[in-house]
């Protein structure tokens, strides 16, 4: 059931879904030793969330240019459709492409949308890229980024978010970035209720007046949040396997989608970076079904959900929930 069923993710982390082989290939070619990086197996190794912060930029290195970039994006992107993805959004990050230069961000722009291009026409999968700030590098290269995202919204770039250490600052130092990004007609979301508590989903909706929050999870602790979001029909990007892959909650079975789903808030289900939790959105669906019983009835249902909060025009919107239908 679950290989068939078409998907619609929205949490990917374009960099946290190359696959090991490829940034392996990268580091010979390039003579960078990432040997430190992973395991026996040929996996990535981490200890926790903040080493896996760490193990993350380092894999990153390697991609130095915007062909490498092509080539992650093709790569990724088949991955996604063997899983029946039709529908995915990415996080790209300036600072990673061009060092926040617009003039070379638009370079690597062209070299992802070349490559999405092409996936779209050979395995029938739509991508969309999210563009996002990374929290801990501070909210002045935020403000950089945001000016890339500006610069080069529509078409291919159709969002704006942000991401990193919850540990580092406050939703609100981010605010100029956000507005920025709402006044160029991007689509805005960040990463809050993962590590940091309900309260820090709570700020980024107060603060950044974000239509969805990147886990989110955490708001099953504050149950007055909770039907705050569902009220307010916030959309939850829920990643379950890297949830329980970095310890924040010890099983699926375990997980609190399904009580907030219950609850009346929107949820969706997403990957995040599956190369470093062992996971696919096959796996996804297989592991909530044996979790909670779920059927294609109900994933087809969160599939809508996504395809209705995806950041996309409408005529693209159509097309996926034309297949899901």
């Amino acid at each position: 059931m679950s290989a068939e069923l078409p998907k619609v993710e929205l949490h990917l982390h374009l960099e946290g879904a190359a696959p090991p082989a490829l940034i392996r290939d990268l580091a010979r070619r390039k003579h960078v030793d990432l040997s430190g990086i992973f395991d026996a197996r040929g996996g990535y190794a981490f200890r926790d969330f903040w080493h896996f912060l760490g193990v993350y930029e380092a894999a990153t290195s390697v991609l130095t240019t915007p062909e490498d970039y092509a080539r992650l994006t093709r790569a990724v992107l088949e991955e996604s459709a063997a899983s029946g993805v039709i529908y995915t959004e990415a996080f790209l990050s300036p600072d990673f492409c061009g060092g926040r230069d617009v003039s070379a961000w638009r370079d690597y722009v062209a070299a992802m949308a070349e490559a999405a291009a092409a996936a779209q026409r050979d395995c029938g999968i739509t991508l969309r890229g999210v563009v996002t700030a990374i929290r801990h590098f501070g909210p002045e290269k935020a403000r950089e980024t945001a000016q890339c995202a500006a610069e080069t919204m529509g078409g291919f770039i159709t969002g704006f978010g942000l991401a990193g250490d919850e540990r580092k600052g406050e939703p609100k130092d981010f605010a100029w970035s956000f507005d920025l990004a709402r006044e160029a007609g991007l689509g805005l979301t960040a990463h809050a209720g993962e590590w940091a508590g309900p309260d820090s989903v709570r700020d980024a909706i107060r603060d950044l007046a974000v239509a969805r929050i990147g886990h989110g999870v955490r708001a099953i602790e504050d149950l007055a949040l909770v039907d705050e979001i569902a009220e307010a029909g916030i959309v939850l990007e829920v990643c379950p396997g890297s949830n329980v892959a970095l310890g924040l909650y010890p099983s699926f079975r375990a997980h609190p989608i399904a009580d907030l789903d219950r609850r009346g808030v929107k949820v969706t289900v997403s990957t995040d970076d599956p190369p470093f939790f062992h996971t696919t959105m096959r796996c996804e669906y297989e592991a909530l079904a044996e979790a909670f019983d779920w059927d294609e009835g109900q994933f087809l249902r969160l599939a809508r959900t996504a395809a209705d909060a995806a950041f996309c025009d409408a005529e693209t919107r159509a097309e996926i929930l034309k297949k899901l239908a």
